[in-house]
């Protein structure tokens, strides 16, 4: 009874009874089953109160639908097929996943630039606005420096603050996937299509085409891309956005600012369950742990590294502190392995 696909009578009425049903893996916070109605496959997913400790499920199903049935105007993730808000189940068009290629850069590029293209202020009320980091973030940080005796600039505070400001999501309305890593991208025969938008938002697509340099920070499999593949990717992403709103990327706005966001928050560091438990930056200098394969101070390693290499002004002094912080990690722990490379993928 535990894993019966949980098809009420209003879905039954209305899709038939499922068959060939087959569990499917998942987070701890949904169930998701293959089935077949009437002959033609679906995925049927319960999103569930499974170890989130910020939504619940209602909420997050309510954000999920509201995410995908904006994405159908691509289309860039499955159509909705049925939705039963009072069991949180949705019923799902199956997409064919023609598998990885080594290639996929410049299409899982594409697509997302197309996905945040897809709304404008005309949908605000759609989607929850993005969480931006706070100025708690920000200061964990700075102690996380101090803790480890790396000296702070005098104006990297200050830049601090302005950051949080530049990356205050109002006023930005672009579809943010939520978690657009690898396994979440669908690449089928119609292009790139995305799955799992239970953190969908409203916000700066340049917050998520960092991921290509930052590694893909909401993410278990984390990757370093090599720098020629990051460019080509975001002339892609530029290529598209342009094509398809007729606009040029804001000029005001920054990868570089992105990917500093994506350092100062240690929420970043561990899967969504344990987010918004403890200050898992303060973690750090007594305690190494583990998100998939890759390890807290690892992925930590690889964003000071970004950020040293790409902040310029107005962000150059947090540069130069990035730059030194890394060095005090790897100084201190000299067997921290670099990111793999998109080839070592094991998804």
């Amino acid at each position: 009874m535990r894993f019966r696909v949980p098809i009420g009578d209003e879905l039954r009425a209305s899709l038939g009874a499922p068959k060939r049903v087959k569990l499917l893996d998942s987070s701890p916070r949904s169930r998701v089953w293959r089935v077949e109605f009437g002959g033609e496959r679906a995925i049927v997913k319960r999103i569930t109160d499974g170890g989130d400790n910020r939504d619940g499920a209602s909420e997050r199903f309510a954000r999920e639908v509201a995410g995908l049935r904006l994405a159908e105007r691509g289309p860039l993730g499955p159509r909705v097929l049925a939705a039963d808000p009072d069991a949180c189940v949705m019923v799902l068009e199956y997409l064919d996943d023609l598998g990885p290629t080594d290639d996929w850069l410049p299409g899982y590029a594409e697509s997302l630039a197309r996905l945040h293209a897809l709304t404008g202020p005309e949908d605000a009320d759609a989607l929850p606005a993005w969480r931006a980091p706070t100025a708690a973030d920000a200061e964990s940080f700075l102690r996380l420096a101090a803790t480890l005796e790396v000296p702070i600039p005098a104006g990297v505070a200050a830049e601090l603050a302005a950051l949080l400001t530049r990356l205050d999501p109002a006023g930005s309305y672009a579809l943010l996937h939520g978690d657009p890593c690898p396994g979440n991208d669908l690449r089928t025969g119609d292009g790139v299509r995305f799955v799992d938008f239970e953190q969908a938002a409203l916000g700066d697509g340049l917050i998520e085409l960092a991921y290509l340099r930052i590694g893909f920070p909401t993410c278990w499999c984390a990757m370093s891309l090599p720098g020629p593949q990051s460019a080509e990717a975001e002339a892609v992403y530029a290529a598209t956005w342009r094509a398809q709103t007729g606009r040029d990327l804001d000029p005001r706005a920054s990868v570089a600012d992105a990917c500093a966001g994506w350092l100062i928050r240690g929420d970043a560091l561990v899967e969504r369950a344990h987010r918004d438990s403890v200050d898992h930056l303060d973690r750090v200098p007594v305690q190494d742990f583990e998100w998939g394969y890759i390890s807290a101070r690892e992925r930590l390693v690889h964003r000071l590294g970004v950020v040293a290499d790409t902040a310029t002004e107005p962000l150059h002094e947090l540069g130069l502190l990035a730059r030194e912080l890394r060095g005090r990690l790897l100084a201190s722990w000299p067997g921290l392995r670099p990111l793999p490379g998109p080839d070592s993928r094991p998804w």
